[in-house]
């Protein structure tokens, strides 16, 4: 597998001359400078391009290339929003970029309820809580049709954790997930969110599902004449929230979409933290199902906890090879598919793979990160996942 940083441009507080001591050889970024639904001008591309090989490092992937509400919720502007979506992969493909990862999350990206949750060992962890979360849903947004949303036991269990908070805390939980709203850093409101959340009124599971297909209809096509490979990222966490509909957060998500538009170019993002928290997903069988289609791998792990909902688990971001996921099974499968990948002779047996989301440790507590990315933290994980990848090559 190719082993691949995720770096956020020049305001990164990693530099990209930190990576090759990481052992990193890929970086995945983007220009985030530009919103959803506009094109990304080539000069940009290229000058992005320049920097990172100027590091003796190579552009692997582009996380994310991303996919505007107004086409998610075929909205007055998505046509426009197509065309440009279409003119930055032309212009990707120019440049020599190959792999684009996008997700078709609607309104929220990811969702945790905190950023910096102590850890046994004295770091920290992004964590999910549904009863925080759904305080925040029912008495802090006081979204229209929240409760019906929510299950007794979780409706109880909000009301405590609500009445526990002080106003620092409500302030807090509010910062947080909205952090994980595109967009959201140039401070969005709650009416901002309610505003959003309205854009998808009639917007079901099935509607959506269709327009994603219609989407990838359109783009798909042209991926597969230029070069290109796009690869879906899935719902994180794999269920609904807000009242929004989810419709990639499952192995069988993934296989009925692929079919949908069945061309090499439509792939898949394996992200086996994301899928990981559903009770019962089982990443080497997504890779045995799916192999073909994996253009991209983020190997993280997510380690379930207690839920007033079954169906909604709690998580937190566990360390490399702790959480529920085989991490070691995973990686085999994967490897496996590499193999096979290189006896057809494909030109992208190479997986590209990066090792997403870390626990903050030793440094990281001390220096700037964005919550979710710090250095040591994702460092010990690829550290981790290389051992592997070197013991099996090895037999």
């Amino acid at each position: 597998m190719i082993e691949c940083w995720r770096w956020f441009g020049p305001d990164d507080p990693t530099q990209l001359s930190d990576l090759p001591q990481v052992g990193a050889t890929g970086v995945v970024t983007a220009l985030h400078q530009f919103p959803p639904g506009t094109e990304w001008p080539s000069r940009a591309i290229a000058e992005r391009k320049e920097m990172i090989e100027a590091a003796g490092l190579t552009w692997e992937v582009v996380e994310s290339l991303p996919v505007s509400e107004a086409i998610k919720t075929q909205g007055t502007e998505a046509a426009a929003h197509l065309t440009a979506y279409k003119a930055s992969m032309k212009a990707l493909a120019q440049a020599g970029v190959r792999t684009i990862c996008y997700n078709f999350m609607p309104i929220l990206d990811w969702t945790r309820t905190q950023t910096h949750a102590p850890q046994p060992h004295g770091g920290t962890a992004m964590l999910f809580d549904l009863a925080d979360f759904a305080a925040f849903d029912l008495f802090i947004l006081k979204r229209s049709g929240a409760t019906e949303d929510y299950p007794p036991l979780a409706q109880d269990a909000a009301r405590d954790a609500f009445a526990q908070m002080d106003d620092a805390d409500r302030a807090c939980l509010t910062r947080t997930v909205i952090a994980g709203l595109p967009g959201a850093n140039d401070g969005w409101s709650l009416d901002d969110v309610r505003a959003r959340l309205s854009t998808y009124d009639g917007v079901d599971a099935a509607a959506l599902r269709r327009h994603l297909i219609d989407f990838l209809s359109q783009v798909v096509p042209m991926a597969q004449e230029l070069g290109l490979r796009l690869c879906c990222h899935p719902d994180d966490p794999p269920f609904s929230l807000l009242g929004l509909p989810r419709v990639m957060s499952s192995t069988d998500d993934y296989e009925t979409v692929l079919r949908a538009v069945d061309i090499q170019a439509n792939g898949a993002t394996l992200c086996t933290g994301s899928l990981g928290v559903a009770q019962g997903f089982d990443a080497p069988d997504f890779v045995g199902r799916l192999g073909p289609r994996i253009h991209f791998a983020h190997l993280r792990n997510t380690k379930r906890l207690p839920s007033p909902d079954p169906d909604r688990p709690g998580f937190f971001e566990a360390a490399h090879l702790e959480g529920d996921t085989d991490m070691v099974a995973t990686i085999a499968a994967l490897m496996d598919e590499e193999a096979r990948r290189r006896i057809e002779g494909r030109t992208d047996h190479a997986i590209p793979m990066r090792p997403d989301h870390g626990q903050e440790i030793l440094m990281d507590r001390t220096r700037d990160s964005l919550p979710g990315y710090p250095m040591i933290g994702r460092m010990r994980g690829l550290a981790e996942l290389r051992g592997i990848m070197a013991a099996m090559a090895k037999g």
